[in-house]
């Protein structure tokens, strides 16, 4: 029963409920672009800014480029990493393909370019994180770092650093140089901003700790905290003694309250903390610490 339940795959509900998601992911980040960037010539990276870029030349459509030249990236994308992630992106273009028709009409907030670049990268980053959260994407360039990611020594996020520097430094030829550096000031910001919806605003800590009092520390934290701690095995690489090693997953507003409780029983206790993004499942649940 219980390896039944594991291996059961996601539902209608579940999809339909992904795709409303990045169905509103897609009309906020059209909203950012199209009411705060593009009336101050500001533009996004990746294909939205080359398609930002072509309308400008050209005076065609930016909905018809940036379905057009995501098209190429797509098909890579379904050959090399997979169907759902590159349906999931395709609709999300197709999306603010749409959402771009209705908002472009839309008059915009503010025209200060500062405040647009701000608050313009905010919504962008909003919306594209919870794009993202969902399983989809909004950039074909994002494609190309996976593929290049297997092919070299530079991790996905430095390749797409690097080439969306190219990408909004065009953006001093076709509009000013202005322009370049207020997007690179929106990007920046949306970056920060996608990382912060994709996990979070608080972060989790992942703990271990090494005492020679592991049974009475596991029982102090669990009834403490309210957390839940796995005991791992191991040993000591100088006294080749056994070793009870710890493990818990708290808030960062707990770190504070947990040591207190670990050095409270041992004095001696080696601790380390790391940041965790994602915590699902478990006893990883809300409880008065005291």
């Amino acid at each position: 029963m219980a390896a039944a339940k594991r291996s059961q795959k996601l539902t209608w509900k579940d999809h339909a409920i992904r795709y409303f998601w990045m169905i509103v992911g897609s009309l906020i980040y059209t909203f950012g672009l199209d009411v705060f960037l593009v009336p101050n010539s500001i533009i996004d990276g990746g294909v939205v800014g080359i398609s930002l870029m072509a309308t400008e030349l050209t005076g065609i459509s930016f909905s018809l480029f940036v379905v057009i030249l995501n098209l190429p990236f797509l098909y890579i994308g379904y050959r090399l990493i997979g169907r759902s992630f590159t349906i999931a992106t395709l609709f999300s273009v197709m999306c603010i393909s749409v959402f771009s028709i209705f908002m472009h009409d839309v008059p915009p907030v503010t025209i200060d370019p500062f405040l647009a670049s701000i608050f313009g990268g905010i919504i962008l980053g909003l919306g594209v994180g919870m794009i993202i959260r969902n399983g989809g994407s909004l950039d074909g360039s994002e494609i190309v770092a996976i593929i290049f990611d297997k092919k070299s020594s530079f991790s996905v996020g430095e390749i797409v650093m690097f080439l969306n520097l190219f990408i909004l430094g065009a953006a001093g030829f076709v509009y000013s140089w202005n322009s370049a550096m207020y997007s690179l000031i929106a990007y920046f910001i949306a970056y920060k901003m996608i990382d912060i919806t994709i996990t979070g605003l608080e972060e989790s800590k992942g703990v271990m700790i090494i005492t020679d009092y592991p049974d009475e520390i596991s029982e102090v934290l669990t009834k403490r905290l309210g957390r839940g701690v796995t005991v791992l095995f191991g040993e000591g690489g100088y006294s080749k003694q056994p070793k009870k090693v710890l493990y818990s997953v708290v808030t960062r507003l707990e770190i504070t309250k947990l040591k207190d409780v670990v050095y409270e029983n041992d004095e001696n206790a080696f601790i380390t903390i790391s940041d965790v993004h994602d915590v699902f499942g478990g006893q990883f649940g809300k409880k008065t610490i005291h």
